[in-house]
């Protein structure tokens, strides 16, 4: 084998794992929490009430 070939089969079981990872931390995510607190915008909310607007 080639190494370049080689190469390319480790970036495609990177990729894979990365996939695998990514679809464990969503069914992780999507478990713990409901979908109140995950479509919530309190960041927004608590930004808006420190801001000061001067005119």
């Amino acid at each position: 084998m080639e190494t370049w070939q080689m190469l390319e089969y480790a970036a495609w079981g990177v990729s894979a794992l990365l996939g695998l990872f990514m679809v464990a931390d969503w069914l992780k995510t999507d478990t713990t929490y409901s979908e109140d607190v995950l479509t919530s915008s309190r960041e927004g909310e608590l930004e808006a009430m420190t801001e000061e607007h001067k005119i």
